[in-house]
């Protein structure tokens, strides 16, 4: 374990820090306002009994404003082109092993009907950065699903774009947009990229996107290659800062044909911490149990709905498709991730003592 995985890992050495970091929470849940050093401190400084104590906190004030409901999205991974090289990612451009496909605008509009059939309310078009999909063939999608599924929103997912190219989709009828800002951090996020991406350009197409009256979504990787406690602690800051009104997180997972196929994951439990702290960060944001925890714990999906969380995404994309778009290794796309299995969903939400909600599914954070 090098120092900077070691700046990780949870203290559990001296019970009277629990005092501390207990503190530190409080604080947050009061004022939602910590300084780096106070955010680093309270992540280095968790403990078991910290994280218990953190959770009943992050679920209270979720259920005092979503109540027990759990909202779905309809994920259409809908292209695994993508320009990109990111060092962690299964469909970076130069991974030769990636069956590459894309979905035409009817392939599309199939899995929007599908999926408005099982009562899916909110549609995600996720992809990678693939130039095939212009402004125009896209925003033609968008106006078709916005045509057709007037009671829906369009969430899209699909990289750094021009300002002018989100506006031509936020006319077209998209309502939010989603972009992991990955790490705030300009240095460690270029131990994570090729030179030709930046944080700062990132960042800049999140203010773009705000400014332009998308419903923002952001999020990093928790346990990345290289990542410290402050790193954790700028996302933080970075969060306070933008105020979106969607952050998604999970855990780093390595891909067998990625320059950090070698790399250990991250972990459920940091994971499930960052979420607790998120919740009580932006208590009205949507945050997500992702794929990502589903992936690395049988239950982590559930687990992270106790943690704080509010939203699930089952995967709307056609079948023969579904394992194609692999970011990283083992990820989900069958079983209780399945669309088709949202009665297996329901039971699941159900057992904890929530609800799967039909609906929109908006922000309050606004």
């Amino acid at each position: 374990m090098n120092m900077e995985t070691a700046n990780l890992t949870a203290n559990t050495n001296a019970p009277a820090d629990a005092g501390r970091i207990k503190a530190l929470i409080d604080k947050l849940e009061q004022d939602r306002s910590l300084t780096r050093s106070e955010w680093t401190d309270l992540i280095r400084g968790r403990s078991p009994e910290t994280a218990g104590y953190l959770f009943d906190r992050a679920r209270k004030i979720r259920i005092r404003h979503y109540g027990h409901d759990v909202y779905i999205r309809g994920l259409i991974e809908f292209t695994n082109y993508c320009r990109n090289n990111c060092y962690y990612c299964g469909i970076r451009k130069s991974n030769p092993n990636a069956e590459r496909y894309r979905l035409s605008k009817e392939e599309i509009l199939d899995c929007c009907a599908h999926g408005y059939e099982l009562g899916f309310r909110t549609f995600v078009l996720q992809g990678g950065e693939d130039g095939w999909y212009t402004d125009e063939r896209l925003a033609d999608i968008v106006a078709s699903i916005r045509s057709r599924w007037p009671d829906c929103a369009i969430t899209l997912s699909v990289g750094e774009r021009s300002r002018e190219s989100y506006r031509i989709l936020r006319e077209a009828g998209a309502d939010r947009y989603l972009l992991r800002h990955e790490t705030y951090d300009s240095s460690h996020y270029q131990r994570l990229h090729p030179p030709a991406l930046s944080a700062a350009h990132r960042q800049e197409c999140l203010w773009d996107l705000k400014e332009l009256g998308y419903q923002v979504g952001t999020g990093f990787m928790v346990g990345s290659p290289f990542q410290t406690s402050e790193n954790l602690a700028d996302d933080m800051l970075f969060l306070t800062e933008l105020n979106p009104q969607m952050v998604g997180i999970g855990p780093f997972i390595p891909h067998h044909d990625t320059p950090f196929a070698d790399q250990p994951a991250g972990t459920l439990e940091l994971t499930l911490f960052m979420l607790g702290l998120i919740r009580l960060l932006l208590p009205k944001v949507l945050l997500p149990a992702t794929t990502a925890l589903g992936t690395i714990a049988p239950d982590g999906r559930e687990q992270g709905i106790l943690a704080g969380a509010n939203v699930v995404m089952p995967n709307l994309s056609p079948a023969q498709v579904r394992e194609k778009y692999l970011l990283y290794d083992n990820k989900l796309c069958t079983g209780s991730e399945a669309a088709e299995s949202l009665k297996d969903l329901e039971e699941r939400m159900a057992a904890i003592g929530y609800h799967v909600t039909v609906s929109r599914g908006d922000s309050l954070n606004i």
